[in-house]
């Protein structure tokens, strides 16, 4: 799938039909994600992966109620995290950017969107979520207190054709000077 095809197919899915997704796949997905750009090339995220039966129970059981829903039934969840003091800092791990750590969300962003767009070119459905119970997580995953949790990916083989919602008109968010 090229490039462009990929970008402007690419849907988020919020129904699944089960298929196990081997470890192989992850893996390769998440060296995808490897490959993002980051400031100073920091490469803050890390990733966890809820790959078993059990531990896609347990981490569809920290979503809130619509995602549990929208997200039965997939092959898997990455959830990925942000290491604290890289991104956006000086070799003291203090933030010298105005964005303070929200370099390190970017990062992890660009990172997130790799694996979702190489998901797809596979045949993988995803569903960005950016709400959860992150205690429940951290503790769930073992995330040190030295991560942010920023995103859980699910994973999987779509069960309905995703419509594009409609997007703005090219004017309203776009200056030319």
């Amino acid at each position: 799938m090229e490039i462009k095809e990929c970008i402007e197919t690419r849907r988020s899915t919020r129904k699944y039909k089960y298929e196990p997704i081997s470890k192989e796949v992850i893996e390769d997905i998440v060296k995808k994600g490897q490959l993002a750009p980051s400031w100073k090339n920091s490469q803050t995220p890390r990733y966890y992966v809820a790959l078993s039966s059990e531990s896609i129970e347990k981490v569809n059981s920290l979503l809130p109620d619509f995602n549990k829903e929208r997200t039965q039934g997939v092959g898997a969840y990455v959830v990925t995290t942000a290491k604290k003091g890289l991104s956006g800092c000086n070799a003291e791990g203090e933030y010298f950017s105005h964005l303070g750590n929200g370099y390190e969300c970017f990062d992890n962003g660009l990172a997130v969107e790799n694996m979702a767009l190489y998901a797809h070119s596979l045949g993988y459905s995803t569903l960005i979520m950016g709400l959860f119970d992150e205690a429940g997580l951290r503790s769930y995953l073992g995330v040190p207190d030295d991560e942010d949790i920023v995103i859980v990916l699910a994973l999987g083989k779509k069960d309905i054709e995703p419509k594009m919602p409609e997007r703005k008109r090219i004017d309203e968010v776009l200056k030319i000077f």
